[in-house]
């Protein structure tokens, strides 16, 4: 048996295993990094721990840790209120706020997994504090990240064009940011629709005293409006508010790595309110952090097995152009659940060129469809921003909001990049 076989099947063993028993598949995934990758691959120590996510994992430190600072001085509250306020009490539109911020985000440079840990803490605050679905508020604001992920000025979007211009294809750069805000403006609205209603059942834990105010009745957010009292904003509120901003900014304007500047304004701010100093580090979820880096440490170790390369390859050596699209929008969408976009956006899209040189499939279709089913499943705990939905879910059972992710991701995985291929792709091949 190869190594690229056998490197899937032990992944899929440990989602049944996971799946049957109580236990963080991160700590399964660890394991399997060692024994796959001494004992398989003769890998070195270092070599396993290539893979692990630095940058994930300080990013969900951080953020985690700001917010949780910020939650435990009332901030945010605070922005809770200003969100009912801007959209004039009516709590279930707050959704489509969040989503319109984060596409702006996205589209105006901010790094996805950079807009989705500024917005995804207030949003699950909102959610819990109102009886809205925690899924649905965390899936729109990734889905609305995705939506300006492709414009020129974006991350992504300038790593798409750049790859697809040196290989001398003419693909539109509105094609491709109109494609992915279009196609995320869609699934947004289906999510609202499907799970906007399912907000009370999520919940195990209900608002403290703190979280006082009229409550939407009737399951989650169904109410037309909800009453707020302006608060006396505190010297810590208008410290932390301040530090939001730099956050944006910092992430924005000078791209600086959001973890690192999380951590340090959470450090400052809890300096500043010594009660609550030591309960902060509580809010760090240290249980997703330890799920997420095992999965994508694993993956690291798939890539040095060659088994990410060996399903791509096997994809494109199918022949049939149109086939071997719909092929290639599953694998990535497959294994962007588990690894991280760009890579993935980097590794593969240079794969389809010489079937885009062809002529036989419209390649802007092509390649818009692949950087769609490559990021909508972002929305997965094993990838940064899914991590930050899971990580901030307040008054949940984790376990099960663990298991509502994953449905959700499932049933992404296996639609969205058919959806994509179908909308995109085969239209333009007849």
């Amino acid at each position: 048996m190869s190594p690229q076989l056998l490197s899937v099947l032990v992944l899929a063993g440990m989602f049944v295993i996971a799946t049957i028993l109580p236990i963080n598949i991160g700590i399964l995934a660890f394991v399997a990094s060692f024994l796959v990758g001494t004992f398989m691959l003769g890998l070195e120590e270092k070599e396993i721990f290539e893979g692990f996510p630095v940058s994930l994992f300080v990013t969900v430190v951080g953020v985690t840790y700001l917010f949780s600072v910020a939650k435990l001085n009332g901030t945010i509250d605070l922005l809770v209120e200003a969100g009912i306020r801007l959209v004039r009490g009516r709590a279930i539109l707050v959704p489509w706020v969040l989503f319109v911020v984060a596409a702006v985000l996205t589209a105006l440079g901010t790094f996805t997994p950079a807009a989705v840990a500024l917005l995804v803490p207030v949003g699950m605050s909102f959610a819990f504090r109102y009886r809205i679905s925690p899924l649905m508020i965390g899936m729109m604001v990734i889905c609305g990240a995705h939506a300006g992920a492709f414009s020129p000025m974006a991350v992504s979007g300038a790593l798409v064009f750049g790859i697809v211009g040196e290989s001398g294809l003419a693909v539109s750069a509105a094609v491709l940011f109109f494609s992915s805000l279009l196609f995320n403006s869609l699934l947004a609205a289906i999510t609202y629709v499907l799970l906007r209603r399912r907000g009370e059942e999520s919940f195990v834990e209900r608002p403290g005293s703190d979280d006082d105010g009229a409550l939407p009745a009737g399951g989650g957010g169904v109410a037309t409006l909800v009453r707020t009292e302006r608060r006396v904003v505190t010297w810590q509120q208008r410290a932390t508010l301040l530090a939001l901003v730099g956050l944006v900014v910092g992430a924005l304007a000078f791209h600086l790595q959001i973890g690192f500047l999380a951590l340090a304004a959470g450090a400052v701010l809890g300096l500043m309110d010594r009660d609550n100093l030591g309960k902060a580090i509580d809010g760090i979820s240290w249980p997703t952090i330890l799920l997420v880096a095992g999965m994508v440490t694993y993956v690291g170790v798939l890539e040095h097995a060659g088994t990410i390369e060996w399903v791509s390859e096997g994809a494109v050596g199918m022949g049939v152009p149109l086939v071997v699209a719909l092929v290639l929008c599953l694998v990535v969408g497959v294994t962007s659940a588990f690894a991280s976009s760009t890579a993935i956006l980097t590794a593969v899209i240079p794969m389809a060129i010489p079937l885009l040189l062809t002529g036989s499939l419209p390649a802007a279709g092509v390649v818009a469809a692949m950087a769609i089913s490559t990021t909508i499943v972002d929305v997965s705990p094993f990838s940064t921003n899914g991590a930050l939905v899971l990580a901030n879910a307040r008054g949940v059972d984790r376990a099960r909001f663990y298991r509502q992710i994953i449905g959700y991701t499932c049933a992404i995985v296996g639609l969205g990049p058919v959806a994509a291929w179908g909308i995109l792709v085969l239209p333009g091949a007849f």
